[in-house]
Protein backbone atom coordinates (compact mmCIF):
# COMPACT_ATOMS: atom_id res chain seq x y z
CA UNK A 1 0.00 0.00 0.00
CA UNK A 2 1.54 3.46 -1.26
CA UNK A 3 1.56 6.34 0.53
CA UNK A 4 1.03 9.80 -0.85
CA UNK A 5 4.64 10.55 0.37
CA UNK A 6 5.76 7.83 -1.25
CA UNK A 7 4.05 8.57 -4.80
CA UNK A 8 5.21 12.49 -4.39
CA UNK A 9 8.81 11.25 -4.43
CA UNK A 10 8.19 8.81 -7.35
CA UNK A 11 6.81 11.29 -9.59
CA UNK A 12 8.98 14.03 -8.45
CA UNK A 13 12.59 12.69 -8.20
CA UNK A 14 14.28 15.85 -7.61
CA UNK A 15 12.58 16.34 -4.13
CA UNK A 16 14.59 15.38 -1.50
CA UNK A 17 12.36 16.49 1.59
CA UNK A 18 8.95 16.92 2.60
CA UNK A 19 7.12 18.28 5.70
CA UNK A 20 3.37 17.55 5.61
CA UNK A 21 0.88 20.14 7.62
CA UNK A 22 -1.24 17.80 9.54
CA UNK A 23 -5.10 17.62 9.37
CA UNK A 24 -6.17 14.64 11.39
CA UNK A 25 -4.23 11.65 10.77
CA UNK A 26 -3.58 12.67 6.74
CA UNK A 27 -1.32 15.67 5.64
CA UNK A 28 -3.27 18.36 3.98
CA UNK A 29 -0.48 20.43 1.97
CA UNK A 30 3.44 19.10 1.85
CA UNK A 31 6.46 21.82 1.71
CA UNK A 32 8.85 20.36 -0.63
CA UNK A 33 12.69 20.76 -0.98
CA UNK A 34 15.47 19.86 -3.21
CA UNK A 35 18.98 18.23 -2.22
CA UNK A 36 20.23 21.59 -1.12
CA UNK A 37 17.37 22.69 0.58
CA UNK A 38 15.73 24.96 -2.21
CA UNK A 39 11.93 24.86 -2.07
CA UNK A 40 10.55 23.00 -4.61
CA UNK A 41 6.90 23.36 -6.59
CA UNK A 42 4.99 20.55 -7.54
CA UNK A 43 1.48 19.85 -8.48
CA UNK A 44 -0.74 17.39 -6.54
CA UNK A 45 -3.36 16.64 -9.07
CA UNK A 46 -1.00 13.29 -10.28
CA UNK A 47 -0.43 12.45 -6.63
CA UNK A 48 -4.09 12.49 -5.85
CA UNK A 49 -4.82 11.08 -8.63
CA UNK A 50 -2.66 7.81 -8.52
CA UNK A 51 -3.36 7.63 -3.87
CA UNK A 52 -7.25 7.28 -4.79
CA UNK A 53 -6.45 5.05 -7.80
CA UNK A 54 -5.13 2.71 -4.87
CA UNK A 55 -8.21 2.90 -2.67
CA UNK A 56 -9.44 -0.60 -3.48
CA UNK A 57 -6.04 -1.85 -2.13
CA UNK A 58 -6.61 0.16 0.93
CA UNK A 59 -9.99 -0.95 1.88
CA UNK A 60 -8.97 -4.85 1.19
CA UNK A 61 -6.04 -4.35 3.63
CA UNK A 62 -8.20 -3.11 6.41
CA UNK A 63 -10.46 -6.44 5.84
CA UNK A 64 -7.71 -8.47 5.82
CA UNK A 65 -5.85 -6.99 8.96
CA UNK A 66 -9.28 -8.13 10.75
CA UNK A 67 -8.67 -11.78 9.97
CA UNK A 68 -6.58 -14.51 11.36
CA UNK A 69 -5.27 -15.84 7.87
CA UNK A 70 -3.19 -18.33 9.37
CA UNK A 71 -5.70 -19.80 11.60
CA UNK A 72 -8.33 -19.72 9.17
CA UNK A 73 -5.47 -21.50 6.33
CA UNK A 74 -4.66 -24.53 8.90
CA UNK A 75 -8.26 -25.02 9.72
CA UNK A 76 -8.97 -25.23 5.88
CA UNK A 77 -6.11 -27.23 5.68
CA UNK A 78 -7.24 -29.88 8.67
CA UNK A 79 -11.27 -29.62 7.79
CA UNK A 80 -11.04 -30.36 3.91
CA UNK A 81 -12.43 -26.42 3.81
CA UNK A 82 -12.23 -23.61 1.80
CA UNK A 83 -13.22 -21.19 4.40
CA UNK A 84 -9.93 -18.77 3.85
CA UNK A 85 -10.17 -18.96 -0.21
CA UNK A 86 -13.93 -17.54 -0.03
CA UNK A 87 -13.28 -15.28 2.46
CA UNK A 88 -10.28 -13.43 0.60
CA UNK A 89 -12.66 -13.78 -2.15
CA UNK A 90 -15.65 -12.16 -0.58
CA UNK A 91 -13.51 -9.31 0.43
CA UNK A 92 -11.44 -8.92 -3.18
CA UNK A 93 -15.60 -8.75 -4.52
CA UNK A 94 -16.44 -6.34 -2.27
CA UNK A 95 -13.64 -4.40 -3.59
CA UNK A 96 -12.60 -4.77 -7.52
CA UNK A 97 -9.24 -3.20 -8.85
Amino acid sequence: MITKQEIIYKLYPNIRTLRGQQSGQEATSWDAFDIDGNPVSFDMTPVDAEYDSQEYARNRKAEYDQLNQFEMQFDDDRDSTTTWVDTINEIKGRHPK
